[in-house]
C-alpha cells in the first residue's frame, strides 16, 4: 500500500510542460516634459507582472529602428525577448526630456536599463541593427543588458 501513496505522489510532481514565451511588450510613452516619474511607475508595473523594462528609443527615419519595431510588433522577437516590456520613446519628440533624466547617446535605436527611480543607469546598448540577420545580432546585446 505504501508503494502505491509513493507511486501516486510521484505521478502528481511530474514536470509541467514548458509555457510558451510571453510576448515582446511595446509601450508608446505620451509625451511629458519630465520622463522620470513615468519611467518609474513602469518599472513597476512591469516588476509586479515579472517582465524587464527597457526604455527603448528610435526614430521614424531609423530604418533598424523600424525594422525592430516591425519585429516585435510580428511576434518574431517574442521567443527571445518574451520577459521584456518596453516603453517607446521618439528620438525627434522626447529627445531632451530623456536627456534631462540621464538618458545619454549618440546612435539610435537605443535600449537603457532604467533604475526605479526612472533615471538612466548607465546600462544601455545602441546602435544599428541591421539586415537580415538583425534578430541573431540584437539577442545577445539585449539579453546581456536585461540578464547581467
Amino acid at each position: 500500500m505504501k508503494w502505491l501513496f509513493v507511486l501516486a505522489l510521484a505521478s502528481c510532481q511530474q514536470a509541467k510542460p514548458a509555457t510558451p514565451p510571453g510576448k515582446l511588450e511595446l509601450i508608446d510613452a505620451p509625451r511629458t516634459a519630465d520622463v522620470a516619474p513615468l519611467i518609474a511607475k513602469e518599472v513597476a508595473r512591469a516588476s509586479s507582472d515579472h517582465k524587464h523594462l527597457l526604455v527603448y528609443l528610435g526614430a521614424t527615419w531609423c530604418e533598424p529602428c523600424v525594422k525592430f519595431h516591425e519585429a516585435a510588433k510580428a511576434g518574431i522577437l517574442d521567443q527571445a525577448f518574451g520577459d521584456i516590456r518596453m516603453l517607446v520613446f521618439d528620438a525627434d519628440r522626447d529627445n531632451e526630456a530623456l536627456e534631462r533624466a540621464g538618458y545619454k547617446y549618440d546612435l539610435v535605436p537605443l535600449f537603457a536599463l532604467p533604475g526605479v527611480d526612472g533615471r538612466a543607469t548607465g546600462k544601455q546598448i545602441q546602435g544599428s541593427v541591421k539586415g537580415s540577420n538583425y534578430v541573431q545580432e540584437i539577442t545577445p546585446r539585449l539579453r546581456s543588458l536585461v540578464d547581467g
